[in-house]
């Protein structure tokens, strides 16, 4: 099995890397590239995310022809695809950060700034937080429920379509920290920071 993780130059995914072939334990050939044919002829594809999500969205269409790329891979053939932080935050249709940036479209609804009720919550949030499972999501398997994630972000994801919420997370109100939408899946935590449970959730995506 082929699990591509797609390196388009938005900061450092050293630890997405080391995390997934850790997993792996050679067992699954871990690709690190943007190069358009490995990405459609593997079986999965990891989509981080670090910085702004203009600087992300901007990065992504740098590359000639990995947008079309990724919506082949996950809207046309519907393989599975896991978006992390930023990554799940470009499903959305448009996000407010810097500027009103365009996003892939994949789940319909918004990035939008954290609020922090006057200061009360500091932003970015850094950290560990509680996680509150409320769906039956495959990437939970074997995850207890309130089991504490690592998150760094000062946006969050509004999907139009709460159904897809697989978890959220107490910060100012309640947050969407991940997502699940068919084969698409999100989180806007760091499974790649969040020690053994994190590992677990990367294990159950290679093993979906």
């Amino acid at each position: 099995m082929n699990v591509t993780i797609v390196d388009y130059k938005s900061g450092n995914i050293s630890s997405v890397i080391n995390s997934f072939k850790e997993v792996a334990k050679g067992k699954v050939n871990i690709d690190v590239t943007s190069d358009l044919n490995k990405i459609e002829t593997s079986d999965k594809v990891v989509l981080p995310g670090q910085g702004s999500f203009k600087s992300c969205v901007d990065a992504l269409n740098s590359i000639n022809g990995l947008v079309e790329t990724l919506n082949e891979f996950a809207i046309t053939n519907k393989k599975p695809l896991l978006g992390i932080c930023v990554g799940l935050q470009m499903f959305a249709d448009i996000g407010y950060e810097e500027t009103e940036t365009k996003g892939l479209g994949w789940i319909s609804g918004k990035v939008s700034k954290i609020n922090n009720q006057n200061g009360k919550y500091k932003l970015p949030h850094i950290g560990w937080n509680q996680i509150n499972i409320v769906k039956d999501s495959k990437i939970y398997k074997d995850i207890e429920n309130n089991s504490h994630m690592y998150f760094v972000h000062s946006y969050e994801f509004l999907p139009e379509d709460k159904n897809l919420i697989s978890a959220t997370t107490e910060y100012s109100s309640n947050i969407v920290c991940s997502v699940e939408k068919e084969n698409i899946f999100g989180t806007q935590f760091h499974p790649e920071k969040s020690d053994k449970i994190g590992l677990q959730i990367i294990e159950n995506f290679i093993k979906l």
